[in-house]
Order: C-alpha cells, then structure tokens, then sequence
C-alpha cells in the first residue's frame, strides 16, 4: 500500500472537502485529489414542485452566494413564462437584477480577500497558523480588517434593498421582479454617510487592489509560479465581447486564446458542454465535448473572465484590465494566483457599475413583470462570483418540474482545482518524510485561489481540525500531525 496523505478539512474556503495524497516509494507524490465529501441533491428534490417556486428553493445551496442560484433560476424561468433570455425584462426588471447581482458580487469578492485569502498575504504560507486567519488580521492590521467588514456590509445592504433581505431573499420572480427601488433606499446606497457610500466603495476597491499589486511587485516569482499550468477558460460576455456579469453568450478560448466555443447561445450549452461522473467525489467534472474529457476540461472565475473577454465597460476597471492583459503579453493567464489580482479588477469593476446604476432613475419605474408565450423548458447561465453557473429546468402541462440540472461554478472548477493540488503537492512535498504545517497550507492555498464552495457554504462552528497522517508501504505510521 503506498503512502497516503489526508487533509480533512480543507480550511478558509466555504464548504467541507479534504485532500488525498498518494506517495510512492521514494518519497514522491504519485497522486493527489480534492474531494468533495457532501451531497445536496438540489436537482432531485425540486422535482415535482411549481416552477415559480425555484428562485426560492434552490438559493438555498448556498448561505454565501444565494443570490447568483436566485438569479440564475429566475433567468430559466424568465425563458418558460416567455420574457426572453435577458433583454426580455422591463427595464427597472433587469436593472434592478443587476444592482442586486453586483451587490452580491461585491460583497463576496470582499469576504474571500479579506476574510480568507489575505492572511496568507500579510502572514505568509509558512506564517505562525495562530495568527494566519481573520482574527490576527483583525489584530495586527486593524485599518484593513474594518475596511473589509465594512466594504462586506455595503454589498449586503445593496441586496437587502434588491432582493428583500440580506440572505436568501425573494427580490427576482419569473418574468421580472416584486419590488422597485425607492428615492430613500437610493439615497442611503448612493450617498450614505461614511464609509457606506458608492464613492468610498469605489475608492477602498482601488486601494484593495494597489495592496495586491505591491505584494506581487515583492513576490513576484511565488505569484507567479505557483500552481500555474496551461488550460482553456469559459465565461459569458456581452455580445460585443465586453465583460458582462449578468447576461450574455458562452465563450472559450484555448491556452493560446484561440475560441473553441464561438459565443455560442447560452439555451444551447448541453450541445455543448458534458458532465463526468467520477467515483470519488460528487462533484462532476465538465467538458467541452468537441474536444473530450482529457483536452475539453476548462477554468472558471475571475481569471477565465478576464482571459475570455475582450474589454471591460467601466474605465477604471477596463484600466486596470489593460494592465493585466499586458503582463502576458494580450495572451490567456494560467497564473493560478493570479485569480487574486482578477477578482480585485472585477471588485471595482462592480463598485462602480454600482455606483452607475444608482444614478438610473428606471430603478423607481412600477413596471415590473413582463410575460409571453409559456414554453416548457429554459436555461438561466449567469456568472456567480466564482464563475458561470448554469441552471437549466423542465417543466410539465401542469406548471411542476420535470427536469432540474444545475453546473455550478466550482463544479466548472473541478479539474482545474484537482491539477492546482496535485501540482502543488509535488512542488512542496516530493522527497518529504516529515509533514510541516506550511506543506499542508500551501495546498489549501491552491485550493483558495479558486475561492470555491465546496457544499454550497455548509459551515461548522468552533473547531475543524486538520488531520495529516503519512505511512509507509506497510501501512506503519511515519508521521501524523493536527491542526
């Protein structure tokens, strides 16, 4: 039997998994894989219910990004009461979806760069593991630690004003949504008292990012090195090929930046795009067909959005994405930890289409459902926080659901997060016989970089140790550690 290295829990990313690692005889990683130790079963028990509930229902897969399911079921919806695929909707319907929609970007976008991926910036992979976390942010860096909770807040109040409330709300229905924004809720949002206005929003994103920018210019080899690998990547863009996070077509390009999906319709994504089974984990590893399971696997997120669109429609943002498109040359960045620099391009990207669409006076229009023609089936692909998520129902003559399939973005992300492991089990574990603290971050930091939702933001309260044993081939124990 050779030797097997667990990581269970991984830890700062939301959700449950663990890691195993397989070592051959000299010491040598032969195998790694990320699995994903919890089922939902989502797709079976909405069966059976009235569409109109899916909105309500399935935003529950997820405490952390509730609203990107909420969204992209309403989409589906929005195609089987007949309003369209996207531009269907009033125009206080769709506005009033993307205020909510960026809200939510914003506020995830914070949580993952201050909350879980900054200590490892500010302390370092191999930092003390006491003060590596949000609470020695909070107390060796407190300027910074307040402006993340505060910058978390402001995109929580944005949703509570869109969808209802701050978790789980009720804002998008079939064909439009159930609310309009007020003149006093636009006010609070657009010029609240400091620090929770558009303006400081703006301002604190562009310093987030200066702050990633010069740990790169300081570690430059570590950024760039680490975890990167050549790949394809997918997202939607705008039909112009402009970044659009709520609405568009489905794009790929290659390694080389060649398309290998011509933006093709989002209603038609099952044309193109398959899902694996494997027996190790639930979740399922897509593909593009044409170019099959070993060359048609793809990236998602914040990285893939960049490397497939062709600009981004709001003018700091689109500056700061010239600046990242020029440091490979116009060419597609496999540079795992640069997910970092991308997210913070798409954090003040959001900021200010925010702070644009509160100047919108349709936002206090009254119009706000549209229908047509009923049909029987529809697709709402939407890009969540952490990359495209598709949604994609059936309904019967009765109005119940048939049909349910859903590709979240972290599923989109398996492989590519499964290749990040196993490459940064080797970088930092070949020729090991003693397990350090800093070898098992290091891949939980690979891991983070793709800020995935292991189970739909499934959290445990209080301790979550993180159990590492190694064993020779005759199974004896050669170490075992817990954090």
């Amino acid at each position: 039997m050779p030797k097997k290295i667990t990581i269970e829990p991984v830890t700062r990313v939301e959700g449950h998994g663990k890691v195993t690692i397989q070592m051959d005889d000299f010491g040598n990683v032969k195998d790694s894989r990320l699995h994903i130790v919890e089922f939902r079963g989502f797709e079976r028990f909405v069966q059976g219910r009235p569409y109109w509930e899916a909105p309500v229902l399935v935003q529950r897969l997820c405490g952390i990004c509730p609203v990107s399911h909420h969204l992209a079921a309403a989409k589906a919806l929005d195609v089987i009461v007949g309003a369209g695929t996207g531009h269907g909707l009033t125009a206080v319907g769709e506005k009033m979806r993307r205020l909510m929609h960026y809200g939510q970007f914003f506020q995830s976008h914070v949580l993952h760069f201050f909350h879980l991926s900054s200590p490892d910036f500010l302390f370092g992979i191999d930092g003390d593991p006491a003060l590596r976390n949000i609470i020695g942010v909070a107390m060796e860096h407190k300027d910074l630690a307040v402006q993340g909770v505060m910058m978390r807040k402001y995109g929580q109040e944005i949703i509570a004003r869109t969808a209802g409330k701050k978790i789980h709300g009720t804002g998008a229905i079939p064909g439009g949504i159930n609310k309009n924004l007020s003149l006093e809720e636009k006010e609070f949002l657009l010029n609240g008292a400091d620090p929770l206005n558009a303006d400081k929003m703006v301002e604190w994103s562009v310093g987030a990012l200066e702050f990633f920018k010069t740990y790169h210019a300081g570690n430059r080899d570590m950024v760039d090195n680490f975890a990167a690998f050549p790949s394809n990547h997918l997202s939607i863009v705008r039909e112009d090929g402009a970044m659009d996070l709520y609405n568009g077509v489905l794009r790929a390009v290659d390694n080389d930046g060649k398309r290998i999906l011509h933006d093709v319709d989002c209603q038609d994504y099952d044309k193109y795009i398959e899902e694996e089974v494997r027996n190790w984990s639930y979740m399922k590893f897509p593909y593009i067909k044409e170019l099959g399971k070993e060359k048609g696997w793809y990236r998602v997120g914040p990285l893939s959005r960049l490397n497939t669109c062709d600009f981004i429609p709001t003018p700091l943002a689109q500056k700061e994405f010239e600046e990242f498109k020029a440091y490979t040359n116009g060419k597609p960045n496999g540079m795992s930890l640069h997910y970092h620099w991308a997210r913070l391009i798409e954090l003040l990207h959001t900021a200010e289409m925010i702070r644009d669409l509160l100047k919108d006076p349709d936002l206090q229009n009254d119009d706000l459902v549209t229908k047509g023609e009923k049909l029987h089936k529809g697709v709402g692909v939407i890009e969540a926080p952490r990359g495209t998520l598709f949604h994609h129902y059936e309904i019967d003559d009765n109005d119940q659901i048939t049909l349910a399939n859903l590709i979240v973005s972290t599923t989109n992300n398996n492989q590519p997060m499964n290749t990040a492991v196993n490459l940064t089990a080797k970088a930092f574990m070949n020729g090991q016989q003693e397990i350090t603290e800093p070898m098992m971050n290091a891949v939980e930091v690979a891991i983070r970089a793709y800020d995935p939702c292991l189970s739909c933001a499934t959290h445990a309260l209080g301790q979550m140790p993180l159990e590492m044993t190694i064993v020779d081939t005759n199974n004896n124990i050669i170490d075992h550690k817990i954090k």
